[in-house]
């Protein structure tokens, strides 16, 4: 399962107010394992920067200058992205920044909901956490994710964060793997003392968790879209 941990930094917070995105970065995740390559770009938004953005993200319209336009590095985005699931916090938000970059192309039919499917880490995190916040911030101290040297938003480096958040939230499956490493190891039966033989043993239950369960109904739905609705629990 390939997945791309997406972010973005843009002009202002307004798409309808042609806001454009100045900053996209993307970590590639495959089997839940982050794989080292990245898709990483300055982008030249043609427009100013409102200051509460600038003030977020750090980033002036003068350091953009020489930087490419969306157009310039769309079809290696596209390539990075196409039919991956992109896992994104909020992610209306950059969809529909992306979106609005991707209508300026010569193709403006092509929208990112077409080329990949997506995640919403926040909408995941409220499902799992209800009434709590859950901000990128608030998650990295939940799940214990380090992100002390995060003084300014940045695409790339949220990006990473974000990976690792993600891979805590949905996580819990080393604990459920079956015993490889048994006491006897390979080759030995795993029998009972001779003093115990007979007598009815209690077997231990072990209940998913919250986080588990959220996981588990997630990789279902992607094995149920996958199939176009022909699972077999479906039909169960």
């Amino acid at each position: 399962m390939r997945q791309v941990v997406l972010d973005t930094e843009t002009t202002g917070l307004e798409v309808e107010l042609q806001h454009r995105v100045i900053e996209i970065g993307c970590v590639e995740l495959v089997n839940r394992r982050i794989t080292g390559r990245v898709f990483h770009r300055y982008l030249n938004p043609e427009r100013d920067i409102d200051a509460g953005a600038q003030e977020v993200h750090g980033i002036t319209r003068e350091q953009l200058l020489s930087e490419p336009k969306f157009q310039d590095v769309a079809a290696d985005f596209i390539e990075f992205v196409r039919d991956a699931e992109l896992i994104i916090h909020n992610a209306p938000f950059d969809v529909a920044f992306l979106n609005a970059e991707l209508r300026r192309l010569e193709d403006a039919t092509l929208k990112i909901d077409a080329l990949c499917r997506v995640l919403d880490t926040l909408s995941l995190a409220r499902q799992m956490h209800p009434g709590q916040r859950n901000n990128l911030d608030a998650l990295c101290k939940r799940y214990s994710v380090d992100n002390t040297h995060r003084e300014y938003h940045g695409a790339l480096l949220d990006a990473r964060i974000l990976a690792e958040v993600y891979l805590a939230m949905t996580g819990g499956q080393a604990a459920l793997t079956l015993g490889a490493h048994s006491e006897g190891g390979p080759g030995h039966e795993n029998r009972a003392p001779s003093s115990q033989r007979g007598e009815r043993r209690r077997i231990a239950v072990v209940k998913a968790n919250e986080a588990e369960l959220t996981a588990h109904a997630h990789a279902l739905a992607l094995l149920d879209k996958a199939s176009g609705g022909k699972t077999v629990w479906r039909k169960l």
